[in-house]
């Protein structure tokens, strides 16, 4: 099983005990607030994306890990990567993207652990391109984007919610290791 740990965080596979804690996060609405269509999700539902995010593990080697505070072991949200199959127009494509507590923002967590999980895209999984995206006024993780060496390769409107969206990338050769 994969294992990232950076200095405050550590990246691993889902566990039964994080579907309460990540269910909480998900029924916060501004945390939801740029997610789709905004709507919060319950406990099954956010069994059933976890168990989503697994099978994408064993599908396709890579998948969205849970974060967890070094510290305390308390369960922060997600980072890592997906297929972006709600973007048909950006695929083939393999999308890094981050979900945390609100308890958790602002303190450069979310670019901590989603730094580890592009280093894995890279150096670990050999992707020659990845994206991020997000609905446009979405500052905060336009912000982490940009940290993580992205840059704005196209605007369109994602037809599942019906929302203006920005989509970043980064390549390969682009790519700069961050210490």
């Amino acid at each position: 099983m994969v294992t990232l740990e950076t200095p405050r965080l550590i990246l691993r596979r889902w566990r039964e005990e994080d579907v309460a804690p990540m269910a909480a996060i998900n029924a916060d609405p501004e945390v939801m607030r740029w997610i789709r269509d905004g709507s919060v999700r319950d406990e099954q539902q956010t069994r059933g994306g976890i168990q989503a995010w697994e099978s994408e593990w064993e599908s396709q080697g890579f998948g969205l890990f849970a974060v967890e505070i070094r510290s305390t072991g308390e369960l922060a949200g997600f980072t890592g990567l997906s297929v972006p199959r709600f973007l048909p127009e950006v695929l083939p494509a393999v999308e890094v993207g981050w979900r945390l507590g609100r308890s958790h923002w602002g303190q450069g967590l979310a670019t901590e652990a989603a730094t580890a999980a592009v280093r894995f895209a890279f150096e670990e999984r050999g992707l020659e391109r990845i994206v991020s995206i997000t609905q446009v006024g979405n500052d905060a993780s336009e912000r982490i984007m940009t940290k993580l060496g992205m840059h704005l390769f196209r605007e369109t409107v994602n037809a599942a919610g019906g929302r203006r969206v920005r989509v970043f990338e980064l390549r390969s050769d682009q790519y700069v290791t961050t210490p």
